[in-house]
């Protein structure tokens, strides 16, 4: 059960707006629900569920590239491997070729003999042919079981055993790594590939071209059929797959069009987040729909608005690009995409990278920044009057333009999902972006539905009031001191219900039941384990997670979510697992440092180190980073005993492809826990 955070940016459309008239509004409103007696809220313009914004459609049944030229492997000075990549020229397709596309490898499926009512894997990085093979298996009413391509091979075998694939779409990468599985019953060296002499391998490009030469009548789902089974990231342990419905996904894809209905035929859409993570999904499922009915709607047949893949490269001296004289510029550059989806991390990196950058140049160039930055800073924090009216033109010009190139300079759309976005982040991103930036709340379990902030909504820190899909309860959690009766707000465990609750867990009900309930009117409630509270105009706050909080030897009790979220505002962090040992009264840390930023204290230090591993053990650094770490507790109001005792700094990153954190850079806590069990146990001697 992982949350997942949605955040917007969108255009501003309310220059004269005042603080004052947003206060005002009531956005969501209180609701009689059936279940578990609770506080319940509804979104404020819809009675009941939306469950489709358009009549007669109730499944998901309905310009696509990459430019990745080749790949090459670099070894750095300190023995550290990474993947450099050489790009070329966007290629485009139109929506016409995509459908003819889709339906060729349909029929490809049938011509090589996928049964009916046998399931298909897609175990890839995000790209176009993904998109294309979920449309096509959707065409033909076959379930799709999505696989993380970062999953460890564990994870991997769980997924697809427990599903029974009888067919897996697959990048060349991906490949590789399924053939290389061992057979876990079989003592020699031998893979699943080499056994299983009835595998048949064949390309995606043959797949089509098979279906082309016969061609097969699609087989449409109902509303109820299972669309998905979306496989988690496995933070907990072994991933669960998440069966969602047709019906299930299109209602929070239509109660999202109630609320952003504004796509233009110009925008470009940069996909960013992997396919197979429930917030990137809907969000191209939403951007399709929307575009293709506005187009029958106009009777329109040229339509332009782009939908783009990336490989890995929001910027153009991001490290994985290949360096040399005719480098190619990153996809954010090349594209100057308007829509994009990231996770927090990647929006907390932008910050922190323009501030270093900032505090390195000095001089007349921060104090520049600085200013700029305070004045919009003061401008949002008392009215929007001032916030965009001629001195914002001149900030941009002279400050914030910069800071927008580095994600091409048109941003006017964000979808920021996988965790919760800081407040410091929130407004650094309102003021460089220049738009107003809001959050919403979903999970896995809920196709990525629950709330969603509205356009005119500047506050920080909350998650706005309910999708027009979903009822948002708070249930009592008595062993944790949160009720519905609280004063000045109700707060207990988040509960949400609607026609975007999924169906439940593949092959375990015992989970199942544990978590989902359907009450006496007939509607399904989801359990998310997250704690939350509801302000006086019906918005949601996230204050905590059931599941996070440890008790040290005197009882007092550490949410280590709460915690992480404060401490990682420190500028030496780059990631940080707060751990407790209820046998003894403190907690301690695991950290992985920012690189460049703490090699740059060392050497103003005039501290000497062999490589970045050493660095990270010389007892300066640990008291540094340990003291940094005070002044963000500090300044995020921790109490004392939430305050790390001590850490261990660690020099290698956790990636997705190290198996520590997940698709959404989420920990894998269970995971890091294991591996650096006696780092953690030294730290308790």
């Amino acid at each position: 059960m992982n949350p997942y955070f949605i955040g917007l940016v969108v255009p501003v459309v309310f220059t004269f707006m005042l603080r004052k008239n947003k206060d005002a509004k009531r956005r969501g409103l209180p609701v009689d629900v059936g279940g578990e007696p609770g506080y319940a809220i509804r979104n404020y313009r819809f009675t009941s569920p939306v469950e489709t914004a358009w009549e007669g459609i109730s499944t998901l049944l309905n310009c696509l590239r990459n430019h990745l030229i080749s790949r090459e492997t670099e070894v750095t000075t300190d023995g550290r491997s990474f993947e450099k990549l050489h790009l070329g020229i966007y290629q485009w397709v139109s929506y016409g070729q995509t459908f003819e596309d889709v339906s060729s490898f349909a029929s490809g499926l049938v011509g090589l003999g996928h049964g009916q009512g046998e399931r298909a894997a897609i175990f890839a990085d995000t790209r176009a042919e993904w998109f294309i093979s979920l449309q096509a298996c959707f065409r033909r009413n076959i379930t799709v079981v999505t696989i993380y391509a970062s999953l460890g091979e564990e994870a991997l075998c769980h997924s697809l055993n427990e599903t029974e694939v009888s067919t897996v779409i697959c990048g060349g990468k991906e490949f590789q790594k399924l053939v290389q599985i061992k057979d876990e019953g079989i003592s020699t060296d031998v893979s699943l590939a080499e056994r299983n002499t009835n595998w048949k391998v064949i390309s995606f490009a043959e797949v089509k071209r098979l279906g082309r030469e016969n061609p097969a009548a699609a087989q449409l789902p109902a509303s109820a059929d299972v669309a998905v089974i979306m496989y988690t990231s496995g933070s907990t342990g072994l991933p669960k797959g998440v069966m969602m419905t047709h019906g299930n996904v299109l209602a929070t894809v239509s109660a999202v069009m109630t609320i952003v209905p504004g796509l233009r035929n110009e925008d470009v859409y940069l996909a960013y987040l992997p396919l197979a993570h429930i917030l990137e999904l809907a969000a191209e499922v939403w951007l399709l729909r929307h575009l293709i009915f506005s187009l029958i709607n106009s009777f329109c047949c040229n339509g332009r608005c782009w939908m783009c893949y990336r490989i890995w490269l929001p910027a153009d001296s991001y490290r994985y690009i290949k360096q040399n004289k005719k480098s190619t510029k990153g996809d954010s550059s090349v594209l100057a995409p308007t829509l994009m989806t990231a996770v927090p991390a990647i929006l907390d990196r932008v910050r922190d990278g323009v501030r270093k950058k900032v505090d390195t140049k000095g001089g007349l160039s921060k104090k520049l920044f600085d200013i700029a930055y305070n004045r919009r800073l003061r401008a949002i924090n008392g009215s929007w009057l001032g916030a965009w009216g001629t001195e914002r033109v001149l900030w941009d010009f002279l400050v914030f333009k910069k800071v927008r190139a580095i994600l091409g300079g048109q941003i006017r759309f964000l979808l920021s999902g996988g965790a919760p976005l800081s407040g410091d982040t929130q407004r650094f991103i309102n003021i460089c972006l220049g738009a107003p930036i809001g959050q919403g709340y979903g999970l896995t379990e809920t196709c990525a539905g629950g709330t969603f902030s509205e356009f005119d909504d500047t506050s920080v820190g909350r998650v706005g009031s309910p999708l027009p899909c979903s009822f948002i309860k708070l249930v009592d959690w008595p062993e944790g001191g949160y009720l519905i009766n609280d004063s000045p707000m109700p707060r207990g465990e988040i509960v949400i219900g609607g026609p975007n609750v999924t169906a439940g867990y593949f092959k375990n009900e015992e989970k199942t039941k544990e978590v989902y309930k359907v009450d006496e009117r007939g509607m399904r409630w989801f359990y998310t384990g997250d704690v939350g509270q509801f302000h006086s105009d019906g918005c949601l706050e996230i204050i905590d997670r059931k599941k996070d909080i440890v008790k040290l030897q005197h009882g007092e009790y550490v949410s280590l979510g709460k915690v992480e979220a404060v401490l990682v505002a420190s500028p030496y962090v780059d990631n940080v697992m707060v751990h407790v040992d209820s046998f003894y009264s403190y907690c301690v840390a695991l950290v992985v440092p920012l690189h460049q930023a703490l090699e740059d204290w060392a050497k103003k230090q005039g501290l000497s180190y062999s490589d970045f591993s050493d660095l990270c053990l010389k007892e300066e650094a640990v008291k540094e980073v340990k003291a940094s770490l005070g002044q963000a507790a500090k300044q995020g109001r921790l109490e004392k005993f939430e305050i790390p005792l001590k850490i261990k700094i660690l020099p290698e990153p956790w990636t997705p492809e190290s198996g520590l954190v997940t698709a959404a850079l989420k920990l894998k806590r269970e995971v890091i826990k294991k591996q650096f069990a006696e780092d953690l146990a030294k730290l308790y001697s």
